[in-house]
């Protein structure tokens, strides 16, 4: 740090000269669109724009897909130092997300990417380009159908600062050493957290399936009620009186994007808090409880009989092991579906009630105490992330030059 702070006063001493990329650009222009279809294992290196999000980080020196040139029609391409801009994306907060390119080879740049050719050094652009300064002025980008888009002229009016290229390589070579050791401290708490779970996983089909107790189909051990399905024109936006929430596989994903509600709804195809609910449809195997309201027929409402404890039932039905034993029995391709026959015909043991509650007093601990290192580990690794950001965005301010 003191050889970085000796060097901007000696090179820069009167401050740092800011520009916009549209000033940088020895060159900017879009991609062109490579299907889904058109990617394969071999041929010449490409990036789709979704894998700026999904796969690739600050730089990459290696495409993961592949394309024949035959296939795009005006194929565009892009080299090492190139910076890469996905423009259309599904949130404000992550749109023209950037990488630069630091490979070898020459690729191909697919339709919704952005190409920024330059002469700074690739890695202090790709850093400058991820402070929360830059992605705040990206996320000016226009929210078109759900999609946000972004454009050339968007990108090319972001502004960053653009010290020498002596002190670029410092910043670069001080944020890569950070950077890997930041990524290494999360490497270790997720593995940690991977062990963790692996633990508790081993402990649960010991207590729960590793024994000699009878083994009882579900079909005697519970009835299961498998909702309704009413069309969207049916349900209300207001809640009334008389009305419940109308959930589906959806609220599993975003509780707030759950807003309609039934009146008068069949008693049987309602819920109450300490009811478990099964996804039968897409997330087959999900077991949820806590939620109230009349329930989509994309779940099963267990209801456990005399012969079994509903937590037990519940344990039973949130393991690991059942979870696999369910997805097996699903039908259907893309989406699975789990018929209620075939969930019905699953095996279960089943000790006397007696054993049954002292399992679950056993995996209540368990889950506390795995729920408490699951709380901790996670914070952990967001307070790298920040600290890391943090560091990031000092090391990349600077006294504007005037």
């Amino acid at each position: 740090m003191l050889e970085l702070m000796d060097m901007i006063s000696e090179l820069c001493p009167n401050g740092v000269e800011y520009k916009t990329l549209g000033e940088i650009a020895t060159d900017i222009y879009r991609g062109s669109g490579i299907k889904r279809d058109e990617v394969t294992e071999e041929g010449t290196p490409c990036v789709r724009y979704g894998e700026i999000y999904t796969t690739y980080g600050i730089w990459f020196d290696n495409c993961v897909s592949h394309t024949s040139v035959d296939c795009v029609s005006s194929p565009k391409f892009f080299e090492h130092g190139d910076i890469l801009f996905a423009i259309t994306g599904e949130s404000v907060k992550d749109i023209a997300k950037s990488c630069a390119y630091v490979g070898n080879e020459k690729c191909m740049a697919g339709g919704d990417i952005v190409v920024l050719k330059h002469k700074q050094n690739p890695k202090y652009l790709a850093y400058a380009l991820s402070t929360t300064d830059a992605q705040m002025q990206k996320s000016k980008g226009k929210v078109k159908s759900k999609v946000v888009h972004s454009s050339v002229p968007a990108i090319k009016s972001i502004r960053i600062p653009v010290p020498p290229l002596e002190v670029q390589c410092e910043i670069v070579r001080i944020l890569d050493g950070f950077s890997d050791l930041t990524a290494g401290l999360q490497s270790e708490l997720q593995s940690e957290l991977q062990a963790r779970a692996k633990q508790y996983e081993y402990y649960e089909y010991k207590v729960l399936f590793d024994n000699d107790n009878t083994k009882m189909k579900l079909q005697d051990l519970c009835t299961v009620n498998q909702g309704l399905q009413i069309p969207i024109s049916k349900r209300l936006k207001e809640k009334g009186d008389n009305c419940y929430r109308y959930i589906t596989v959806q609220f599993l994903k975003n509780k707030e994007d759950e807003q309609y509600y039934i009146e008068n709804p069949d008693p049987n195809v309602i819920c109450n808090k300490d009811d478990i609910l099964v996804t039968r449809t897409g997330s087959t195997g999900v077991i949820i409880t806590g939620v109230e309201g009349c329930f989509h027929n994309n779940f099963f409402k267990v209801t456990p009989n005399e012969l079994v404890d509903k937590k037990y039932m519940l344990y039973l039905l949130r393991s690991n092991y059942m979870y696999s034993k369910m997805l097996a029995a699903a039908s259907g391709g893309t989406v699975p579906d789990l018929p209620h026959k075939k969930f019905y015909a699953l095996e279960v043991p089943v000790p006397t009630i007696d054993e049954q509650k002292r399992i679950v007093d056993i995996l209540e601990k368990l889950n506390d105490l795995s729920n408490d290192i699951y709380a901790d580990l996670p914070a952990e690794i967001e307070a790298r992330q920040k600290q890391y950001e943090y560091y990031r965005d000092r090391l990349l301010t600077f006294k504007e030059a005037v």
